[in-house]
């Protein structure tokens, strides 16, 4: 498959190719049930409090925990509009969008458990598997001295490290800047500079691939980018607002990236 919209840019060959996680590197597919898994848990950390506090049952807090996830992802969706938005801290997604009716021990006891409840949340409520032609991608970079970096939105960026380390990928990256750890998150453009900056470029030499409009390729735009590659993802076109902002190129996968990147070698249009 060809690339399907270019913006009649030419794409020189980047210095440093950043890539987005989920919709990138991954997909990702929902897992039946995970919020009743982690319920389940949070209700025996609850019930270990001394002394003890009238805790919510399982259900409850299962339903509590759709509840947060539906906020956080109407606010993800606002914070897409502004220019340089912050991210949610963990601390507040538990205290504030799930906990914030039940007793303040309970409250208090899963904000001071956030980082490890997110990350249980991450792996319990999602399975991820490397799309087609990733590999390949990363070695035909590798070979031509390119920097390969992460850049991507999390409220746990420890699920995607534990991802990659669980099949060795780790070293594979000179760079991972994640949302929760950065405080900041797309489109807000500090994202790609703290990528760039910390692999000593500027970000016209680098290309961003992701694959959402409103997050990254309006971050791209924002940042400067060389080279705003989208790549088509389950909800891409699912946009939470009207926006006139368009890639350098819309791609399927990551074959067509190896082609739109080997087409730059060659000093071809996109």
């Amino acid at each position: 498959m060809k690339t399907k919209v270019v913006s009649g840019k030419k794409l020189t060959v980047p210095r440093a190719l950043l890539l987005d996680f989920g919709g990138v590197i991954v997909e990702t597919s929902r897992v039946p049930g995970w919020e009743a898994r982690l319920a389940r848990h949070i209700h025996e950390l609850l019930a270990d409090l001394k002394p003890a506090v009238d805790s919510h049952d399982v259900e409850q807090i299962a339903s509590d925990i759709k509840a947060g996830c539906t906020a956080d992802s109407h606010w993800k969706n606002a914070m897409s509009r502004p220019f340089a938005p912050r991210e949610l801290r963990q601390e507040e997604f538990w205290g504030d969008f799930v906990a914030a009716d039940w007793p303040q021990k309970s409250r208090d006891a899963v904000v001071q458990q956030a980082s490890d409840l997110c990350r249980r949340m991450g792996n319990m409520r999602s399975t991820r598997a490397l799309r087609d032609g990733i590999l390949d991608l990363l070695d035909i970079a590798e070979a031509a001295g390119v920097q390969l970096g992460i850049v991507s939105n999390a409220l746990s960026g420890q699920v995607h490290l534990d991802f990659l380390q669980e099949r060795g990928l780790t070293s594979r990256f000179a760079v991972e800047i994640h949302s929760d750890a950065a405080g900041v998150r797309k489109p807000n453009p500090e994202m790609i500079l703290l990528a760039v900056r910390r692999l000593g470029l500027v970000p016209s030499e680098a290309w961003y691939v992701g694959d959402n409009f409103d997050r990254d390729v309006l971050c791209g735009k924002r940042a400067g980018i060389g080279g705003n590659i989208l790549m088509e993802a389950e909800g891409t076109y699912h946009m939470p607002y009207d926006l006139k902002v368009a890639p350098d190129a819309i791609i399927a996968g990551p074959r067509e990236l190896i082609q739109l990147f080997q087409n730059a070698q060659r000093g071809k249009a996109a």
